[in-house]
């Protein structure tokens, strides 16, 4: 209710959302007010931080050899940890095999040694494959905080053959595409597997102090019981809130490293064209790239780069680019771009949201030149830059852009932070610059709410004229055991504009409404039912009208890692200021059929647009199926398809079908 002129207004479901839009619209709540309070709030907030008893790993004189056998001396004297408890599919349930962690490390190096006990060992699911292809394994995981502030994590995978994954977690979002250089092995026996890991410092950013204390939490997985289990165990109540829940690790007399690395690459290239039949050289091109790294201290590093080569970077994976209300989205690659990267996102953003990233570095195109910089300074602040030279292809009014971006962090309490970022891309005569604060702030050990405040600056050309806009979004979350609940503000002007980001779409104000119960049945097949409703409503400004998307969603969590999804949307969309049904029924599954097997499968049916100057309302399909053969542990085959169609509403006529098969031995 809401008490107005001395009468109480009552809303109804239908009309508690489009109240909330219009609030934002009429000024009701005044978008300075909001970039004030989110600045100060978390500045004020202080919350009650517990200690525990910190693991202190044997410091070895003699290193143990990574060869996954645990017969080293090191490992007789190294202090160990075990009592494991399952967080997926339930929290704080004994995990069915038991495993033992073993510690130690050196002036230069942590080492950790696993003992993971299986009653079972030829179910053990593992293989040897390329890095960062071990999910679908058994594994085991160093979740390291190594600054212990609750604001990021390293995690470096293993499985029972010692093969690695690597990611950065920061925010709610885990990065996989950066690699470490650290060292393992891994062994199947009689009672299960044991793995041997190396981790040298110079490897990760750490605190710039003695002693250095950092934060961990081990994990397992099971794969063929859909188990995966930590130590210490993850609470209910905090959910998957892991960078408050890791245990106190600490070294001693650790040898602080100023890394520096000097790559130079020569390239030789030849172009050929056809002339009557003939190829026809147009002559050689050689190049010569520099890249460099130098580490400041062992929590800052300085990366500079010269005309990068990125030949050997992995090329895009195939998405279908027809019908399209925006463009795709491809992940960042380059190496010169990656380390560092997650510092550069921002609170607030949730998967499906208009923007995805306010720093995309793949908009940097083709640097000529780039300097990066990325670390901490002192034990709360985080610092990361970019700047660089993009040559530009196809201009012919300007030959570079200047790229410069700038990201601070500072840490407040538990994982709570606040921080502030700019952007730039600037030419001779046009720029666009893009600027702004975000936060996350811990509400207790069940909620979180995050927040970005985003203002642009654009101007296409020398005669045109200044645009401004605005990004703002406010995210609650709360996630325990039971329940899972997610509300969420957006509000982004039809003037808001990043030329180093990843947006979708502008011009919209949108209020997001989603609730997830949590069923645990006694099931020796089914381990958790997850029934969500999802409902969001769209106002589009230019169109002055609204769209609405409400999904029931089921999922069903199964043995063998294995889970199905069944969701039902009634939607709609504003496209070209018409309203368009969206509606649409949609299956998905996958499974770890067998030790040898593995399929995913999804497939939609429904309502759909066709996107051009002269919209129209159609239907289609779309659908992925993947299937991964593994005869042995040594190889692999995977195939996968994917396939989309659409037919005018109309007169059912059939405007394409497009699909993409792929296939990878390894």
């Amino acid at each position: 209710m809401l008490l107005k002129n001395k009468k109480y207004i009552k809303f109804t479901n239908q009309k508690l959302i489009p109240f909330i839009i219009k609030c934002i619209e009429q000024n009701m709540i005044k978008f300075k007010s909001i970039f004030i309070i989110l600045v100060i709030i978390p500045l004020i907030v202080s919350s009650i931080t517990y200690s525990q008893d910190p693991l202190i790993p044997f410091r070895t004189g003699k290193a143990p050899v990574i060869d996954g056998r645990l017969d080293d001396m090191v490992w007789k004297r190294a202090p160990s940890v075990t009592g494991f408890k399952t967080w997926t599919p339930d929290y704080g349930i004994d995990m069915a095999e038991k495993t033992i962690v073993y510690l130690a490390y050196d002036s230069e190096n942590m080492y950790f040694a696993f003992r993971c006990f299986d009653s079972h060992p030829d179910k053990i699911k593992t293989s040897i494959t390329s890095r960062d292809n071990i999910r679908a394994d058994d594994w085991v995981c160093i979740n390291l905080d190594s600054f212990y502030d609750q604001q990021s994590l390293y995690a470096f995978y293993i499985n029972p053959l010692g093969i690695q994954a690597d990611s950065r977690y920061t925010g709610g979002h885990e990065d996989q595409s950066i690699d470490f250089v650290w060292y393992s092995k891994g062994r199947i026996d009689s009672k299960g597997y044991t793995i041997e890991i190396k981790i040298p410092f110079k490897s990760i950013r750490f605190a710039n102090k003695n002693p250095v204390k950092m934060g961990v939490i081990f994990e397992r997985r099971i794969s063929r019981r859909s188990e995966q289990g930590t130590y210490p165990p993850l609470s209910p109540e905090q959910a998957d809130a892991w960078l408050v829940q890791t245990k106190p690790m600490i070294f001693y007399n650790v040898k602080q490293y100023k890394l520096f690395e000097l790559l130079p690459a020569f390239t030789t290239s030849e172009k050929s064209t056809q002339n009557l039949g003939k190829l026809i050289s147009e002559g050689r091109k050689r190049d010569i790239s520099l890249t460099t790294k130098y580490g400041i201290t062992s929590d800052l590093t300085l990366d500079a780069t010269y005309n990068p080569d990125f030949s050997q970077v992995e090329a895009d994976a195939g998405q279908v680019d027809v019908n399209l209300r925006y463009d795709l989205f491809f992940p960042e690659k380059r190496p010169f771009f990656l380390e560092g990267r997650e510092n550069f996102k921002i609170a607030g953003i949730s998967m499906g949201d208009p923007i995805q990233s306010i720093v995309h570095t793949r908009m940097i195109v083709n640097p000529l030149l780039g300097i990066k910089l990325s670390g901490k300074i002192g034990n709360k602040n985080t610092v990361a830059s970019i700047n660089a030279v993009d040559e530009l292809y196809n201009n012919k009014n300007e030959k570079y852009a200047y790229f410069s971006i700038f990201r601070f962090k500072r840490a407040l309490t538990k994982d709570s932070y606040i921080g502030g970022i700019y952007t730039g891309r600037d030419l001779k005569n046009s720029y666009n610059r893009v600027a702004g604060i975000d936060g996350r702030l811990r509400i207790n050990k069940s909620s979180i709410f995050r927040y970005h405040s985003i203002v642009s600056l654009n101007k296409e050309n020398e005669n045109a004229p200044k645009a401004g806009g605005h990004a703002l979004s406010l995210k609650y979350v709360y996630n325990t055991r039971r329940f899972f609940i997610n509300l969420g503000i957006i509000d982004i002007s039809s003037k808001f504009h990043t030329e180093s980001g990843y947006i979708t779409r502008t011009g919209i104000s949108r209020a997001t409404a989603s609730f997830s119960p949590k069923f645990y049945p006694e099931s020796k097949v089914i381990k958790r039912v997850t029934p969500s409703i999802f409902i969001a409503q769209t106002k589009d400004k230019l169109s002055n009208l609204y769209e609405y998307f409400n999904t029931l969603l089921l999922r069903l969590t199964i043995i063998r890692s294995s889970d199905i999804t069944l969701s039902y949307s009634h939607s709609s969309e504003i496209f070209l200021s018409k309203k368009f049904n969206t509606s649409g029924l949609r299956i998905s599954g996958n499974s770890q059929f067998t030790k040898k097997i593995f399929f995913k499968i999804s497939f939609r049916n429904g309502k759909s647009i066709r996107y051009s100057t002269n919209p129209y309302q159609g239907r289609g399909n779309s659908a992925f199926a993947a299937l991964i053969y593994q005869p042995s542990d040594k190889l692999n085959a995977n195939v996968s398809f994917t396939y989309s169609d659409f037919y005018r509403e109309s007169d059912s006529k059939k405007i394409y079908d497009y699909k993409i098969i792929r296939q990878k031995f390894t």
